[in-house]
């Protein structure tokens, strides 16, 4: 038996076959020295890369939901990108072929991104290297699909994003991989599919298909060829986490109370309207955070405001008297568009982001904000400004809010009441709580970037990972001092960010008095199970 250790992403067992992800790529053609005849070939396999696309796209946005299906939109973005056209372009006048000059602009491109000290950026080199990829398959005649027979546990080195897309969803038991991160495509997948996997499992040998093995997401270990003592005791283990799922279903329309009598809502995080179909399937009681974001991304032009109008509008209907928070816009940082135009910066993290960039272009925020209050005509809506860092920036938010209600009044437009908060993500904001709490109706603590900004730690970096002290005593006193200073001028203040979910400090923030928890659609019956055993 051999046992080894990988970064959980998805607790759970997995016990099956082992098979290794391959797939064979025809031979590279031979240059014709023909560049206007390799231009036409190149062209078309553009068009052929860009229809394959489109469709897996549309394919993923069925089956994983709009935001996973994200990282195909940037794919077809690139394929317009035109330093990689030009650069394609310069190699074929040189007399290279199409599927050569493809794959060293891949190559190139891939590495460039790859070395750039900005978690975003770093993460579009695998992009480059899928969609060079795709076009070289393309032009080389297309290649073997690589199949799987039965379920299995799958292997690889790492995944691209269309890969990841594409893998026959039923058939896989589990993810290893050899690279890879809790924020990488395959992790996100094996969330969504909730599977148990590992990443980072870089002692995984080679091994051969239909090795015995098995996969334990709670521990990180993995056993190859395990011995019967080792078999017998993860199928026990599979068994009792069977168990606990069936008792969770106990906790399905129960409502969200404490034993003590404390009440809490609990609600989900979603990326776009489609997605409160599966927060609604998991039994949340509503939406606390909407990332607007994600209507901009992977686009080639703003979003209208009829287009970010009828997206809230369907989020509202489908929610019924449900609650919907939705925050707006949060690009920057680790989250970019091209057609924004912002400027390079040495540390997006702390550059033009969140409420910054909207009140630096009031053309960004009216859509935003005319859209909101014109959805609110439907229900009442709740709306939450990211990033604040002081008084000031909630005033500004607040007038142009005020502006935007004048304007639809004059246009004779109907708009309704919105609930305006704020997140509480800087340690600024965290320490001026008491005063921001006078200007709005709720805070929001979004506790990634709060953990980023007090510890001064890059929360994307891998390499940091061992530092990062989620519970940091510092992180926990001012998600404290947030939510007595919003009781204290009776407002309401609840968790958005990643530690809401954490179930080990569940009984500590209920302690603590929060109102609300917003976590992933998957999360929430485990967290309700939590909740109503606690005697706090």
């Amino acid at each position: 038996m051999f046992e080894g250790v990988g970064k959980p992403v998805f607790s759970g067992i997995a016990i099956g076959p082992a098979r290794t992800w391959r797939q064979e790529q025809a031979p590279l053609p031979e240059p014709s020295g023909d560049a206007a005849a390799e231009r036409q070939a190149f062209e078309a396999a553009c068009e052929t890369a860009r229809a394959q696309l489109t469709g897996l796209y549309e394919t993923a946005c069925r089956e994983l939901g709009e935001e996973q299906a994200m990282i195909l939109e940037v794919q077809l973005l690139m394929l317009d990108d035109q330093d990689f056209l030009e650069s394609v372009q310069a190699r074929l006048e040189a007399g290279e072929g199409a599927a050569r000059a493809a794959k060293a602009t891949g190559e190139e491109f891939s590495e460039a991104f790859a070395a750039l000290d900005d978690p975003y950026m770093k993460a579009r080199a695998a992009d480059v290297r899928d969609v060079s990829q795709r076009l070289v398959n393309i032009l080389c005649g297309g290649r073997q699909e690589f199949s799987l027979p039965e379920p299995c546990i799958l292997l690889a080195e790492d995944l691209t994003p269309s890969e990841t897309v594409q893998l026959p969803r039923d058939k896989i038991l589990a993810f290893v991989t050899r690279q890879g991160s809790a924020n990488s495509h395959i992790a996100i997948l094996a969330r969504t599919m909730n599977i148990p996997s590992l990443v980072q499992a870089r002692d995984l040998p080679d091994v051969e298909d239909g090795c015995p093995m098995i996969v334990d997401g709670f521990a990180g270990r993995y056993y190859l060829e395990p011995d019967g003592q080792t078999l017998s005791a993860m199928i026990r283990k599979a068994e009792e986490a069977a168990e606990r799922r069936r008792r969770l279903e106990a906790y399905r329309g129960v409502p969200t109370v404490s034993r003590s009598g404390r009440r809490i809502k609990l609600l989900a995080n979603i990326g776009s309207p489609d997605d409160v179909d599966a927060a609604l399937a998991q039994d949340a009681e509503g939406v606390g955070l909407l990332r607007s974001e994600f209507l901009y991304l992977g686009r080639s032009d703003f979003p209208t405001e009829e287009e970010l109008y009828e997206a809230y509008c369907q989020a509202a209907r489908k929610l019924g008297d449900r609650p919907l928070v939705i925050r707006t816009l949060d690009i920057g940082a680790d989250k970019q568009a091209d057609y924004f135009h912002l400027p390079a910066e040495e540390n997006p993290a702390l550059g033009c982001r969140g409420i910054r960039l909207c009140l630096c272009r009031e053309d960004i925020f009216r859509p935003q904000m005319r859209a909101i209050y014109r959805a609110a005509a439907l229900r009442p809506l709740s709306a939450m400004f990211p990033m604040i860092a002081s008084v000031e920036e909630v005033r500004r938010a607040k007038a142009f809010c005020q502006k935007i209600r004048q304007e639809l009044a004059d246009e004779g437009v109907p708009f309704g009441e919105v609930e305006l908060g704020v997140m509480i993500e800087t340690p600024a904001a965290a320490l001026i709580s008491a005063e921001l709490a006078k200007e709005v109706q709720f805070f929001s603590v979004g506790t990634n970037d709060l953990t980023q900004y007090t510890l001064a730690l890059d929360r994307q970096n891998a390499a940091l990972e061992e530092f990062l002290d989620t519970h940091h005593p510092a992180v926990l006193a001012l998600v404290r001092m947030t939510v007595e200073n919003a009781h204290a001028q009776g407002i309401w203040a609840g968790i958005c960010g990643e530690l809401g979910a954490d179930p080990t400090l569940t009984e500590l923030f209920l302690e603590m008095g929060c109102d609300e928890l917003s976590v992933s659609p998957g999360r929430v019956l485990e967290l309700r199970a939590k909740i109503c055993e606690s005697e706090v």
